[in-house]
C-alpha cells in the first residue's frame, strides 16, 4: 500500500500536469442573463446569446441574433437610414477576434459584409465593452482565480466539473470549472438581497468548426476604430 505522502505526492504531480497541459479547442454556445431590481422596484431583466471559436491564441465571438433582430436595419419598418450610415460601427452585432500574440493581447472586429477589419487599440477597449483580459476571453473567468475559491458543496451533474463558491458582505460568486476542456461552464454572481443577478452558461458543441472566420480575411481593408468616431 502506498504512503499518504506518495499518494498526496502523485495526486499533486498530477494536478500539474493537467494544468500544464493545453487547453482544448472548444466551439461553444454561451447565454447571458441578468436581472436587477432598481430603487423604483423596477425589475430589469436581459437575455442573449453569442456563440465562441476557441482556438491557440484565438477567440471568436459572435452574437446570435433571433430572425426578427437579423433583418437588415433598412429594411425595418419606419427605419430611415441617416447620412453617416457609412460611418456607423457596431460593435455588438460585429464579430470580435481576441489574439494573444508574444503575451500581448490584440482586439479587432471583423465585418465580412463590408470585408473591413476595424482594429481597436487598448486605450478604447472600454469603449466596446472589453476588459482587456486574456483569461476572461479564452477560459471564461480567470483559471487562477476561481483555484483560489473555496470548493462548494453544492454537487455537480457534469463529469469532470466542480463548483467554486465565494461569498463576502452578502454578494456571491459560484463558478462551474471543466477541469478537463479548461473553461468555465457555469459563472454566477449576485447578493443575498436579490437586488442583482446575473449568470453564463457555456455549453460545448460536440464538433468543431473547420472554417476558421480569422482565416479568410486576405484583402480586406484596413480600418482603425477612430475613424468611425465623429
Amino acid at each position: 500500500m502506498k504512503s499518504p505522502t506518495l499518494l498526496l505526492a502523485g495526486a499533486l504531480l498530477s494536478a500539474l500536469a493537467q494544468a500544464a497541459a493545453p487547453a482544448p479547442d472548444l466551439d461553444l454556445t454561451i447565454q447571458y442573463y441578468s436581472r436587477a431590481q432598481t430603487a423604483e422596484g423596477v425589475t430589469r431583466e436581459s437575455r442573449y446569446e453569442e456563440s465562441m471559436l476557441r482556438r491557440p491564441g484565438h477567440v471568436w465571438i459572435e452574437r446570435v441574433l433571433p430572425k426578427a433582430a437579423a433583418a437588415p436595419l433598412g429594411k425595418k419598418v419606419g427605419f430611415k437610414p441617416a447620412q453617416h450610415e457609412h460611418k456607423e460601427f457596431n460593435h455588438v452585432l460585429t464579430p470580435r477576434h481576441v489574439m494573444l500574440e508574444k503575451n500581448q493581447v490584440r482586439l479587432e472586429f471583423i465585418d465580412a459584409p463590408k470585408r473591413e477589419l476595424i482594429a481597436v487599440p487598448a486605450s478604447d477597449y472600454d469603449n466596446v465593452d472589453f476588459d482587456g483580459s486574456w483569461d476572461n476571453s479564452f477560459y471564461l473567468a480567470n483559471p487562477t482565480l476561481v483555484s483560489a475559491m473555496p470548493l462548494s458543496k453544492q454537487a455537480s451533474s457534469v463529469a469532470g466539473a466542480r463548483w467554486h463558491e465565494v461569498e463576502k458582505n452578502g454578494v456571491y460568486q459560484r463558478v462551474l470549472w471543466d477541469e478537463q476542456r479548461q473553461i468555465a461552464l457555469t459563472i454566477e454572481s449576485g447578493d443575498k438581497a436579490n437586488t442583482f443577478y446575473r449568470r453564463v452558461d457555456a455549453k460545448p458543441l460536440a464538433s468543431l468548426s473547420r472554417a476558421l472566420p480569422w482565416s479568410r480575411v486576405a484583402g480586406y481593408a484596413q480600418k482603425e476604430y477612430s475613424d468611425f468616431l465623429d
